[in-house]
């Protein structure tokens, strides 16, 4: 069963929703969430360059096969079943339309947050208690 560590940033409304969102999808558990704003983070992902996780969305293979961007994003819903959201932003031609934009809405995350939530921030104890608390531990 393949699986996947996903490095996303707990202190992005938009990011967190989303995490929560694949995370209720995610009945199989192949999805490891991990917090780069946790503090414990450098100590339990030292291999992980929080500079570069905070700039664009990381994750990691079971096999050991690094992504970047929306080629994670299609990743984690294609382990929950819902693959085909996302596919069309893979196409060859899109894909550089996509990834250019993914890369805008990385840089602006916070305003775009507050722009469609309300919040531009969330505290990183703002996860605690919800369903993805566990799986953010980095373990």
């Amino acid at each position: 069963m393949s699986r996947l560590t996903l490095f996303y940033d707990g202190h992005c409304p938009l990011c967190v929703r989303e995490m929560k969102h694949l995370t209720r999808l995610d009945s199989a558990r192949r999805i490891q969430l991990v917090d780069i704003q946790s503090d414990d983070f450098s100590q339990h992902w030292p291999q992980v360059n929080k500079a570069e996780a905070s700039s664009i969305l990381l994750a990691v293979q079971d096999n050991g096969e690094w992504l970047r961007g929306l080629d994670v994003t299609h990743r984690a819903w294609q382990l929950v079943g819902k693959g085909y959201w996302i596919a069309p932003l893979r196409w060859p031609v899109i894909r550089l339309f996509a990834d250019q934009a993914y890369l805008w809405f990385a840089r602006n995350r916070y305003r775009i947050s507050g722009w469609l939530t309300g919040q531009q921030r969330c505290e990183a104890c703002a996860i605690n208690g919800c369903d993805i608390a566990d799986k953010t531990q980095g373990k």
